[in-house]
C-alpha cells in the first residue's frame, strides 16, 4: 500500500510545479519560488524520515512485550497492571525510545546498548562510566523492588526495563561501539539506503509485515522445558549470549552490500527466535521481581 505521506508528497509537488509555470512570470520570481518549492520538498521529505524513525522497532519491542505476557505468573500480572494503571506491556514496551527526544532524559542514552570488544566477555570488559545496558537494567530491578520508591518511579522504571530487556535481545545493540552498534554500516535494503543496525532493529520486521500480535501469536510452539531452558542465566550471560549473534549479523552484511530476500530468508529465523527469547525472559524477570 502507498504511503499517505507519499501521496501528499505528490500532490504537492504537483500543486506547486503548476503554481511555478502559471504565476511565475519573471525570472526574479521564478527564483523565488523555485526555492521555495524545493524547500518544501525538503521538509516533506525530512517529515518522513522523522516519522519513520519515530516507529523504528516498535514492532520488535511490542512482540516481546506482547510474547511476555502469556508466560507471567497471575501475582505478576496483577502487580504489573498496578503499577501501570493497567496498561500492556506491549503499549509500554516503546517508552524508552518515545523519550528520547526528550533532553530531560539524556543521562538514559547509553543504557540502550553495551559495547564490549568481541570475544571478550561483559564481565572482563571495560565499563562505560555513564552506564549501559546491563547496568541500566540493574537499575531498573533495584527501584522496582524498592519500598521506598514513588509510584511515578516504579512506573518509569518498569516501563524503561521491559524497554531494555528488548533492546538486549537486538544483537546490534550488543555491537561494536566504532560503528555505533552498526549504524555506520550503510548498506541498500530492497534498493533503499538504510544501516545494518535499522534492518535488524525494523527492516526485517517491517518486510515481514506482521503485526506485533501475530509476530507473538505464530512465534514457535515450546515446552515448559524449553521455556526454563530459555530463562536460564542472568543478564549478563544474556548479554554475552546476544554478542555471539552481534558477531553473525556484522559477518553477514558489507558497506555498500543490497541485501533482499536472501537476506531475509536467511536472517529472519534469527530475529522470529531473539524476539521469542526477549519475551520469554522479560516474564522471567518481572516473576523473579514480584513472587
Amino acid at each position: 500500500m502507498i504511503s499517505q505521506r507519499y501521496i501528499l508528497f505528490f500532490v504537492i509537488s504537483k500543486f506547486l510545479t503548476n503554481f511555478i509555470f502559471i504565476f511565475a512570470k519573471n525570472n526574479n520570481l521564478m527564483k523565488s519560488v523555485k526555492s521555495i518549492y524545493i524547500l518544501i520538498i525538503f521538509l516533506i521529505i525530512f517529515s518522513s524520515l522523522k516519522a519513520d524513525n519515530l516507529d523504528w522497532g516498535a514492532t520488535g519491542h511490542r512482540t516481546i512485550g506482547e510474547i511476555a505476557t502469556h508466560y507471567l505468573k497471575g501475582k505478576t500480572k496483577r502487580a504489573v497492571l498496578e503499577i501501570l494503571d493497567g496498561q500492556s506491556l506491549a503499549l509500554v514496551s516503546t517508552f524508552g525510545d518515545d523519550i528520547k527526544s526528550d533532553k530531560r532524559y539524556n543521562e538514559f542514552y547509553t543504557w540502550h546498548y553495551v559495547n564490549m570488544p568481541f570475544g571478550m566477555k561483559y564481565e572482563d570488559a571495560e565499563k562505560n562510566p555513564d552506564g549501559d545496558l546491563v547496568s541500566g537494567i540493574e537499575k531498573c530491578k533495584a527501584v522496582i523492588i524498592d519500598e521506598n520508591a514513588s509510584k511515578a518511579d516504579k512506573v518509569f522504571y518498569l516501563k524503561m526495563l521491559v524497554h531494555l530487556i528488548g533492546d538486549l535481545h537486538q544483537p546490534m545493540h550488543v555491537g561494536r561501539n566504532e560503528d555505533k552498534g552498526g549504524n555506520d554500516i550503510q548498506v541498500q535494503w530492497f534498493n533503499r539506503g538504510t544501516n545494518l543496525h535499522r534492518v535488524w532493529d525494523s527492516d526485517m520486521i517491517n518486510h515481514f509485515d506482521m503485526t506485533y500480535t501475530e509476530l507473538a501469536e505464530n512465534s514457535d510452539k515450546i515446552s515448559k522445558e524449553q521455556v526454563k531452558f530459555l530463562q536460564k542465566g542472568t543478564i549478563v550471560d544474556w548479554a554475552n549470549e546476544t554478542q555471539t549473534f552481534a558477531i553473525k549479523a556484522y559477518a553477514s552484511a558489507e558497506i555498500g552490500d543490497k541485501l533482499g530476500y536472501n537476506y531475509m530468508y536467511e536472517n529472519f529465523g534469527l530475529v522470529r527466535s531473539q524476539l521469542q527469547k526477549g519475551g520469554v525472559r522479560l516474564a522471567k524477570v518481572l516473576n523473579d521481581l514480584f513472587i
